[in-house]
């Protein structure tokens, strides 16, 4: 296991290599293997990016994150403008079925309603409002209606871990209950973590998953 001031320089390696975050306005603490990221950063997706990096570096076993997301000038957008954007975003999606979803935006905070056929589409509708210019948050709030029953939903669970070249499937347990599915067991990265949960999520019937995977250092 690494120590946290190993860890600590590693994180501030990996984020000072991502091209898209800016590491000079980030602080990186880590205690027993949790990274807390601090600071202030310009955007929501060099936020979203700050994460995704920690989640890379092999040791870190949790991420607390308390970045605040200030826009230069420049990049500040109205409501309005943020919401047009938004729904362009979702009508670009093939992923997404936009005429299902309802779009708010105040001050530079979207929410996303609405209710889809599966949990990906719900991923899908965030992940296209990331980029966009003036977006301070997002709270996906999208439902999923599930139409198979739990014992369907893990069974094709299992099977896809299996046929999946990344995951342990031997190392991780499903749990589905009312179209929740609870993750656990031990998986040797956050690559594999991410992986399990992707995977799951694709499942038709899936309405949210719990990761509770542990990440063995």
């Amino acid at each position: 296991m690494k120590k946290d001031k190993e860890l600590q320089l590693e994180v501030l390696e990996e984020l000072d290599w991502d091209p898209s975050v800016n590491a000079e306005n980030i602080g990186v603490t880590v205690t027993d293997g949790v990274v807390t990221l601090t600071g202030d950063v310009s955007s929501y997706f060099e936020k979203v990016a700050a994460e995704k990096a920690v989640k890379r570096v092999a040791g870190v076993e949790a991420v607390a994150e308390e970045l605040q997301v200030k826009l230069p000038a420049l990049n500040q957008r109205s409501d309005s403008d943020i919401a047009r954007a938004v729904v362009n975003a979702l009508d670009w999606n093939v992923a997404v079925p936009r005429e299902l979803l309802d779009v708010k935006v105040e001050d530079g905070w979207v929410t996303l309603t609405g209710k889809v056929d599966r949990y990906y589409q719900k991923m899908a509708a965030e992940g296209a409002v990331h980029g966009l210019m003036g977006v301070k948050g997002i709270s996906n709030l999208i439902t999923v209606r599930p139409k198979v029953t739990p014992a369907e939903v893990t069974t094709k669970i299992k099977n896809t871990f299996k046929r999946n070249a990344l995951l342990d499937a031997e190392q991780i347990t499903v749990d589905v209950l009312d179209g929740k599915v609870l993750l656990r067991g031990r998986v040797r990265s956050w690559q594999e973590r991410e992986e399990a949960q992707r995977a799951a999520s694709a499942a038709p019937g899936v309405c949210e998953v719990e990761n509770d995977l542990t990440i063995i250092s």
